[in-house]
């Protein structure tokens, strides 16, 4: 049985192109980037090439980039680092109500320390109130993080105009595109950010590197001291082969970026056409259209995620319940709720997200298992056989 992978805003594979560049930086030219000497030289030119890499990815100066172990370290510092370099202008924290729990947590632990967090809604298809953000922004507001892209949804979010609302009332502004990188362009000029988030291992690059952009002249507070890396805010012995092929994996996906958006867009609206037709009471979650081209996150009423995952695992086809960071929490995915649907509903979503090593056969193989295991699984659910009793189906 041929396995099928639609799992791809968890991780993806390292492609070839971008291993081969790292290798040599295991064995060969394994200097440390900070010693002075030809190996630590030879290391350090790498590493330099690579945050070129990512800075003209992302429209940046490479002075701008520094390199984190992921996109949750990048949140962490991003809002943390933040929140104390501009204490003096309030103590006020503006954010969404679905954001990743890299965002979410953070702020939650800054609230123990004596911060204010507002938790701005989104609306019925997962896009944030700019209304209510604006009535939210006080004189002691200090940070606004709102994500670019959901990683469980995939809804896009107003992030140029969120920038400029920050940028008039003097606000720092920040956005976890983790999950936009290499699906969506990301120039931080254009979108106007202090602050942007990245993660290689979400574009074919390796696990355990992503990127923090801070803007020139923005004030924030070292994540590690204890050495000179990363200009003194992030201590530790630089991880050369890993910088070497985030740098070579983001330069890959911006380059292919049109042409590999285009191609699994057609796959996800296959899939959801294909869902919507021949699933009954399914319901797609996010917006129809202002989505990533990879991302369908389907609710099937009456039954569990957890249920159609091993059934379709079984089957030969992966794919996930939500944010691979909290899937092995049984609580309901907090972004499902905040979309206004109940706690039934929002157990029983399923995230789907493509990559061009995916095909048609894939997908229409995928689509016919799901009508096979919906349909056993809702034979065996009470809430499906009450409500056919009730004559609550239409």
């Amino acid at each position: 049985m041929n396995k099928i992978y639609f799992d791809h805003a968890a991780t993806t594979a390292v492609s070839k192109e971008v291993f081969k560049a790292m290798e040599p930086y295991f064995c060969e030219i394994y200097g440390n980037a900070n010693s002075q000497h030809s190996f630590g030289q030879a290391a350090e030119g790498a590493v330099a090439k690579a945050r070129k890499q990512v800075a003209a990815a992302l429209n940046c100066a490479a002075g701008e980039i520094y390199f984190t172990s992921g996109g949750t370290e990048s949140d962490n510092w991003a809002i943390t680092g933040a929140a104390y370099a501009n204490i003096k202008k309030g103590k006020h924290i503006i954010t969404s109500n679905i954001e990743h729990a890299a965002v979410l947590e953070t702020c939650a632990k800054l609230g123990k320390q004596g911060f204010e967090i507002t938790k701005v809604p989104c609306d019925k298809q997962g896009i944030i109130d700019l209304d209510k953000l604006k009535a939210a922004i006080r004189p002691d507001t200090a940070l606004i993080s709102v994500m670019a892209a959901n990683n469980e949804i995939g809804t896009l979010q107003p992030v140029k105009e969120i920038a400029a609302l920050c940028k008039a009332a003097g606000i720092i502004c920040h956005t976890d595109a983790v999950q936009a990188l290499g699906a969506v362009p990301l120039d931080v000029k254009d979108l106007g950010v202090n602050l942007l988030s990245v993660s290689a291992h979400k574009i074919n690059g390796p696990k355990g590197i992503g990127a923090l952009y801070i803007k020139a002249g923005t004030k924030m507070d070292k994540l590690i001291v204890g050495g000179h890396q990363e200009r003194t805010y992030r201590g530790g012995t630089t991880n050369v082969p890993l910088a070497v092929g985030f740098g070579q994996a983001i330069e890959i996906a911006v380059r292919d970026l049109e042409k590999n958006a285009a191609y699994v867009t057609a796959l996800r609206e296959r899939f959801i056409d294909g869902v919507l037709k021949e699933v009954p009471y399914v319901r797609l979650n996010g917006h129809r259209t202002k989505r990533l081209p990879n991302n369908a996150s389907i609710s099937f009423e009456f039954i569990e995620g957890e249920s159609i995952l091993f059934s379709l695992d079984l089957a030969g086809i992966a794919c996930s319940s939500g944010s691979a960071c909290s899937s092995g929490s049984l609580d309901a995915s907090h972004v499902i709720l905040a979309l206004g649907y109940t706690h039934d509903i929002a157990q029983g979503t399923v995230r789907f997200s493509f990559g061009t090593d995916n095909t048609a056969a894939q997908i229409d193989y995928c689509i016919e298992q799901l009508k096979t295991i919906v349909e056993r699984l809702r034979k065996m659910s009470p809430l499906f056989a009450e409500a056919k009793t009730e004559k609550k189906l239409i």
